[in-house]
């Protein structure tokens, strides 16, 4: 069992690295002073350990035996300076090396299940996160679009993403049948949290990745958008895997511990191994 609330690495509300300017100023080493204690107060508050890669790199992966791999990755950290605006080629959300690296640990997972916990949803329209509105992939949606099709033609499946950061909870399936963006196999995604902050109202979804809102509960017109946390509306998920069977039960919470609403979802057979087994 685990339950989830994304986190993510902020050092001021919907920064940067390229571009935001830092009123504290710059070490005679050129590191922005305001960076540095942010990350400092990051590791403090959600201490990590050091991966052996690079020191102080958020995005990793962690394992838990046959049936999961989770796979943490770093939306903020690597992120372009438009606010999602202006052109495609300057567009990106986990920037080169991280989509690299997650293409990479995606394919040599053999855990049943792999999911990708990240910081902001694929398909809520916010200008600051991926989603633009309907269409076909523009900007930071290019990466997505691309990591999407590499699954589906290396065949890894069995991706579920967990997620927070539009302040409700939701469970989004994600079709291409229903989509601009067809190159792609099925998958879930859920969004939970952050707990203790202010709720709104559930967010606008787009099609370019066909996201169908299975389940969707924030603050309502009547109570206005950004609803104080003494209310009562704040989430959390939890997830557990059947140890015999494999199947994943995802469910959505209150912040009483209420279940609200929960799906079971059945692991397809590794196409890779079935490809493996056929070409011999």
């Amino acid at each position: 069992m685990r339950r989830w609330r994304c986190s993510r690495s902020e050092v001021t509300d919907d920064w940067s690295p390229r571009g935001s300017v830092d009123a504290d100023g710059y070490d005679d080493n050129g590191t922005s002073r305001l960076v540095s204690r942010a990350r400092r107060a990051f590791f403090e508050y959600m201490p990590i350990r050091e991966t052996r890669a690079q020191a102080g790199r958020i995005y990793r992966r962690i394992s838990y035996g046959p049936l999961l791999d989770i796979f943490l990755i770093d939306m903020r950290s690597y992120r372009d300076s438009t606010w999602n605006k202006g052109d495609d080629r300057d567009s990106f959300i986990l920037g080169a090396t991280q989509l690299a690296w997650l293409k990479r640990e995606l394919t040599s997972s053999n855990a049943t299940w792999k999911v990708i916990a990240a910081d902001l949803p694929i398909g809520i329209v916010s200008t600051d996160a991926i989603a633009l509105g309907d269409g076909p992939p523009a900007r930071r949606e290019h990466e997505i679009a691309d990591l999407l099709s590499f699954l589906k033609h290396a065949g890894v499946g069995n991706v579920v993403w967990l997620t927070a950061d539009m302040h409700y909870t939701s469970a989004h399936y994600y079709d291409p049948n229903h989509a601009v963006f067809r190159d792609f196999e099925p998958f879930w995604e859920f969004v939970s949290g952050p707990l203790h902050a202010g709720t709104w109202s559930p967010g606008q979804l787009d099609n370019t990745f066909g996201p169908r809102a299975m389940y969707r509960k924030g603050c309502d017109c009547e109570q206005g958008d950004n609803l104080a946390p003494c209310f009562g509306l704040q989430f959390f998920g939890r997830v557990d895997i059947d140890g015999k069977t494999g199947v994943m039960t995802v469910t959505l919470k209150d912040v009483e511990d209420n279940d609200l609403w929960s799906v079971d979802i059945a692991p397809k057979p590794d196409a890779r191994l079935l490809q493996r087994v056929t070409s011999r």
